[in-house]
């Protein structure tokens, strides 16, 4: 296992690290050291803070897999953490130092799930429980749904409207998941991100939270990553 990577797996909002529990399991039956970072989702800074403290534990050379708002994150992160070789995004942002992810989706007409979230009076976003399965995970199952509604983590509005200081993904080898079905953040600005940075691109069919929905092809694409990262 000497010449294996860390995989340090990174949420984004309206979630934490449990989100990641399909493929998990995956990783770790590869023989790989796979954490998954708690962040607080309070300010671009704070989170990539979170991360990088995570990545810089870990012995070795190490793998950021960031999910949606964890795209930009890890974007974040990367560039302060020197054993960082590589980047995975799943349906996720991936800012230069110029863009918020405001400014990302305001690309293209609002994506369906915007209309869905709203501040609570300490300024931090949430996705309605009502609606959070046609917003956020329109093809999971209905008991997973549940669950993901009652336990959704808000995300500051502060998250929204923060820039990155660095973009790590213009110094790293990447790759790019793209949900063709997200009602989140629109599939045409995710091809945008991944044609831009040079990617590595799978496109699965379907929703925003394929890290849950397709499992098997998410923990593959980051298996590949890791597995050409470690030659």
């Amino acid at each position: 296992m000497a010449n294996k990577v860390n995989i340090v797996l990174v949420h984004g909002a309206w979630g934490d690290g449990g989100h990641w529990h399909s493929v998990i399991p995956i990783l770790h039956g590869a023989s790989y050291t796979v954490v998954a970072s708690q962040h607080p989702l309070t300010s671009l800074a704070d989170d990539a803070e979170t991360v990088r403290r995570l990545a810089e534990s870990l012995e070795g050379p190490t793998l950021l897999v960031g999910h949606s708002y964890g795209g930009a994150v890890i974007t974040e992160a990367a560039s302060k953490c020197p054993n960082v070789v590589g980047l995975v995004f799943i349906a996720a942002f991936a800012p230069d130092v110029t863009e918020s992810l405001g400014i990302l989706l305001g690309r293209t007409d609002p994506p369906p799930g915007g209309a869905n979230i709203a501040p609570d009076k300490y300024g931090f976003l949430w996705i309605n429980r009502e609606k959070f399965g046609e917003s956020f995970c329109q093809d999971l199952d209905k008991d997973s749904i549940t669950v993901m509604a009652a336990a959704q983590k808000p995300i500051s509005g502060k998250c929204f409207e923060d820039k990155p200081t660095n973009a790590g993904w213009k110094n790293l080898p990447n790759w790019y998941q793209i949900s063709e079905q997200d009602r989140m953040i629109p599939p045409a600005t995710q091809q945008f991100l991944a044609e831009r940075m040079k990617a590595t691109t799978i496109s699965l069919d379907t929703s925003h939270a394929s890290l849950a929905t397709r499992p098997k092809e998410v923990a593959e694409l980051i298996l590949k990553a890791a597995a050409e990262l470690g030659k």
